[in-house]
């Protein structure tokens, strides 16, 4: 029988030089340098440099950060770096990355605090330079999802416990900014908890609410819209986000109780509208009403309104108690008082994208918390948060406008970080070559050249 496949022998040896793996992470480093970000941590974390070090803190945080975007899931990881030090220069040894985690996490409050100053400063950056493709640029409201994620853990680590999904880890609280249809979101806030905290815990959704709008530039903090499933239906929650001066728009789902399956009985026909899509056109077999006016609010902020939505279960789901007169009946509250029902279902329901942002963040070191002791666990989610605001960043500056805007951290590192190159010096320049037959070099050099004619922080 005769085959077409090549059964040539490939004889290897580790001679090459002058190569590079993942010579598109070079879209990451000058990332890092245009944001300012390199510069923000090596200015926060300068406290924390020993005397006659050779290695700057915020140094070694931002290759840790590139490791953890590149797919590394561990310290050890960073040996990806070390091993090219023509591209990201000289990197700490294993070691000293070690002892640097254990003294951030000594000093957990004011190593915490000065991580997420220098993000803050950076994202204030990011968005002044990314222009019409920076969150709220258009005037519309951000929005901030917030949700918890269960993070097993492998062994008895600290504060590690059940979960309530009857397995064993963490529980951390999470908020992510949405850029919108057609592109990614970022990390504002990664709240590390035990596993059996509770997932309507209102002071961790307040907590990381504040941190979130922290996060943001100032003159877009109140430019936001929080959205959560019903674990942040709280009195305490809802108080707190409806306190007078504070000016927010939320969007949250609320529980479903007798007297609201009630009142969903007592509506007419002609109350219900069509509900949409996600393309925004009518689906058939859903609709959306409004119930305030058919409930007593006691104990309630006041404006907030009551919006149902039913839908005729799919062929083969299985029914649940909560269902009225067959179709699944949902809820949310918002204090949105303006625009049709439809769309402010579609709105809230868009609050799904929170997955796919923690998918994304459990792809790039959130999957695994690599430590055992709590503090250095939190330092290494905030580690999690510059890796998945490096490729967000990225993507918001180098690829407005492309397919590429939208790619997931696995998809970005098969495709554009992968890619192989060579280090050319020649007329007092450092050229790099990547491999002329890579289908997606071009979008490579176009991203690049993007990057390239930013100014630099001054």
């Amino acid at each position: 029988m005769k085959t077409i496949a090549s059964h040539r022998t490939i004889i290897a040896s580790a001679d090459g030089t002058g190569l590079l793996s993942h010579a598109g992470s070079l879209l990451l480093l000058k990332t890092l340098h245009v944001t300012g970000l390199d510069r923000a941590l090596s200015a926060q974390l300068e406290r924390w440099r020993p005397a006659r070090a050779v290695h700057n803190p915020g140094k070694i945080v931002a290759d840790l950060a590139i490791a953890l975007a590149l797919g590394g899931d561990c310290l050890a990881d960073i040996a990806l770096l070390r091993a090219q030090p023509d591209l990201f220069g000289p990197v700490a040894s294993d070691p000293t990355v070690s002892r640097l985690i254990k003294h951030l996490a000594s000093d957990e409050g004011k190593a915490l605090k000065a991580l997420r100053a220098a993000r803050a400063l950076a994202r204030e950056r990011a968005w002044d330079l990314a222009g019409p493709a920076a969150p709220g640029s258009d005037g519309e409201l951000i929005p901030i999802d917030l949700d918890a994620t269960i993070v097993i853990a492998h062994s008895d680590k600290q504060h590690a416990a059940p979960t309530w999904k009857h397995t064993f880890g963490f529980h951390p609280m999470t908020v992510f900014a949405d850029h919108g249809p057609g592109a990614s979101g970022e990390p504002l806030a990664i709240v590390l908890r035990p596993g059996n905290a509770g997932s309507n815990t209102a002071a961790d959704h307040i907590e990381a609410t504040r941190l979130a709008l922290a996060q943001l530039p100032q003159h877009h903090r109140r430019q936001v819209l929080i959205r959560t499933d019903s674990g942040g239906g709280t009195h305490e929650f809802l108080a707190w986000l409806t306190k007078p001066g504070r000016r927010l728009s939320y969007s949250i789902g609320f529980t479903l109780t007798e007297e609201i399956q009630q009142a969903v009985l007592r509506l007419p026909k002609s109350a219900w509208t069509p509900a949409y899509d996600a393309d925004r056109q009518v689906r058939p077999g859903a609709w959306v009403a409004e119930l305030t006016g058919l409930l007593k609010l006691p104990g309630w902020p006041k404006g907030m309104r009551v919006i149902a939505r039913k839908e005729r279960p799919h062929p083969g789901a299985q029914l649940r108690f909560t269902d009225v007169d067959g179709c699944r009946v949902t809820c949310f509250v918002t204090n949105t008082k303006r625009g049709q029902l439809a769309d402010l279902e579609l709105r809230h329901r868009r609050r799904a994208r929170t997955e796919d942002r923690i998918r994304c963040a459990k792809d790039t070191g959130l999957a695994n918390l690599p430590l055992h002791h709590f503090s250095r666990n939190q330092i290494w989610c905030e580690l999690v948060a510059l890796a998945c605001e490096l490729l967000a960043w990225m993507q918001m500056l180098a690829l407005p406008g492309t397919t590429a805007r939208s790619y997931e951290p696995k998809r970005l590192r098969l495709r554009l970080f992968a890619v192989a190159g060579r280090l050319v010096r020649g007329g007092r320049r450092l050229r790099l070559r990547i491999a002329g037959r890579w289908p997606w070099a071009r979008d490579i050099l176009a991203a690049l050249a993007r990057l390239q004619a930013l100014p630099a922080p001054t």
